[in-house]
């Protein structure tokens, strides 16, 4: 089997598996508040790559961590996620109508239902890393709950889009882009790879730094090829608004530095990522094949 499928292979078991999990965890659409439970079953399933829980899944590896552990972690962090988006997408916000080819949250259902599905699907996912036993040691899991947050909050994601909602209309320099990226975009995404690799055991100090590292470079490079998506791709293949941020006024890479010179970046940004791996052998395959992944997709 070629190295291409093997990993789509991989990817396709490690999505069924989240999916089976974010369909148990969330609430049923049957349990009283109804058209609550409804909508955030609406927000998460059905859709998605699902890069995050890769991620978890694929840094898990390095640290031969039980699956069913992270995919608890990873099912958090997608929770996270599937909030900011719903919360992204509010008038207040955002203010776009498609997501992942359908209708956004509040206009399939309303605002004050998309802010809630937004706090409930946060809640649940802090409520999943107290409830399951994810790491060996106590200390361990109490450092991945503070590491969620601290990535979820206002020095983190929620941080990040502050600052994207101030930037609009201003020109920022490649600099300012990658600070306000690496809040918004990146800081899940270095968690769901840390959160993946503590689920397991015999990694060091050193050994989470350079995964950290990596997946620092690949968050940034994950928004640097969503901005070149969004001026080059087409709506039907997005499954959101193309060229959103163009219309909004909003700075992105492709503004900064063009669409090639933001390829080329997106590119070192892979090489960065991969150099970070070197110490981890076979360990790390999963690991590289998403960064190609990440900076090589069409969608």
């Amino acid at each position: 089997m070629n190295p291409v499928s093997d990993f789509q292979s991989w990817a396709a078991v490690q999505q069924i598996r989240i999916e089976e999990k974010l369909q148990s965890l969330l609430p049923s659409p049957d349990i009283a508040p109804q058209r609550l439970h409804q909508a955030m079953r609406y927000a998460v399933l059905g859709g998605g790559k699902r890069v995050r829980p890769l991620l978890a899944f694929a840094a898990g590896e390095l640290s031969q961590a039980d699956p069913a552990r992270v995919a608890i972690a990873g099912a958090a962090v997608e929770l996270i996620h599937a909030y900011s988006l719903v919360h992204d997408d509010l008038p207040c916000m955002d203010d776009d109508v498609l997501r992942r080819g359908r209708p956004t949250c509040h206009v399939e259902y309303d605002e004050a239902t998309a802010l809630l599905v937004g706090d409930a699907l946060q809640s649940l996912a802090f409520q999943l890393l107290g409830e399951y036993r994810l790491a060996d040691d106590l200390a361990t899991q109490f450092e991945m709950v503070k590491l969620l947050a601290a990535a979820a909050g206002s020095r983190g994601m929620a941080g990040g889009q502050a600052i994207d909602l101030e930037a609009v209309g201003k020109v920022l320099s490649v600099p300012e882009l990658e600070f306000m990226h690496i809040h918004k975009t990146g800081a899940i995404i270095r968690a769901a790879a840390l959160l993946g690799a503590r689920c397991g055991n015999g990694l060091s100090v050193k050994d989470l730094a350079q995964v950290d590292h990596f997946a620092k470079c690949i968050g940034l490079a994950f928004q640097v090829v969503d901005d070149v998506l969004d001026a080059e791709a087409p709506t039907a293949t997005l499954g959101k608004t193309a060229g959103k941020d163009a219309q909004q006024n909003k700075p992105t890479y492709v503004s900064a530095m063009g669409v090639a010179r933001s390829k080329e970046f997106a590119e070192e940004l892979r090489q960065d990522a991969l150099k970070a791996l070197g110490r981890f052998d076979e360990r790390g395959l999963r690991l590289r094949q998403l960064a190609d992944f990440i900076v090589l997709r069409k969608f």
